[in-house]
């Protein structure tokens, strides 16, 4: 009779483990992870050619509270060097941009006029300690622009958040990312566009052509920053996220 498969995903029960030793082997490396938890899965990824060490490697545990323990327990050495756990990235995802870097800030769009900064706090605050709520407003009316920035003390809160395809907050369906600073972008091959008003990559910006605009509750109407590259309320592109990120 089969093993019953864990009820939780696989890869929310994955951790990449980078910055190993070349000396490190699967062996070494299950018998420290296996600490905070049954290991399903353990390797340690090697050069096809020359069957060395990659530098890198993944851990699979049998439940998603043993991947948060082990993360609880950082920091972690293998073989005298100190590792560096991540929660893996599938690789559906592994392509985006930004998809691999470390940042402590997410970008909450599609957030309502009703939605107030305890509902945010109310919601994120499973994930990890928040040390910032950021709505974001209309310099000339006051109203919310249908998006928010949370910062959190640790990149680990939103890696579980970004792994986690869909979240509700105050009864309204939000999309989460990383909030990626203009230096974020240019490493992952993104950049910022002018013309679209917004954050974008070569696929466009976040919701498309209108920037984070396009999360204003009224909808339509198009987001700012079409020609000049600025937000509704005067800022320039290049002036909001030196100011916000």
């Amino acid at each position: 009779m089969s093993k019953e498969s864990p009820r939780e995903p696989e890869q929310l029960r994955k951790l990449f483990i980078g910055g190993l030793s070349f000396e490190t082997t699967d062996e070494s490396l299950r018998t420290h992870f296996e600490r905070w938890g049954s290991l399903t899965d353990c390797v340690v990824m090697k050069d096809p050619v020359t069957k060395r060490s990659r530098g890198f490697g993944f851990v699979t545990y049998s439940s998603v509270d043993e991947v948060d323990a082990s993360m609880e327990a950082r920091p972690h050495k293998v073989d005298g060097r100190q590792v560096e756990p991540k929660r893996a990235v599938s690789r559906e995802d592994s392509s985006r941009p930004g998809a691999h870097t470390t940042v402590k800030k997410i970008f909450v769009g599609g957030i309502k006029e009703d939605t107030e900064e305890h509902h945010l706090r109310d919601y994120f605050d499973q994930f990890g300690k928040i040390e910032v709520i950021d709505i974001m407003t209309d310099r000339t009316s006051g109203k919310k622009r249908g998006f928010a920035f949370v910062t959190f003390d640790d990149h680990d809160a939103v890696d579980r958040i970004v792994i986690q395809k869909y979240h509700t907050v105050n009864g309204h369906n939000c999309e989460v990312r990383k909030a990626l600073s203009k230096e974020d972008m240019n490493r992952s091959g993104m950049y910022f566009s002018r013309g679209g008003g917004g954050y974008g990559n070569q696929g466009g910006s976040y919701g498309g052509g209108g920037g984070y605009d396009n999360y204003n509750n009224g909808g339509g109407g198009g987001g700012g920053g079409g020609g000049g590259g600025s937000y509704r309320g005067g800022r320039s592109t290049k002036q909001w996220s030196a100011a916000h990120l």
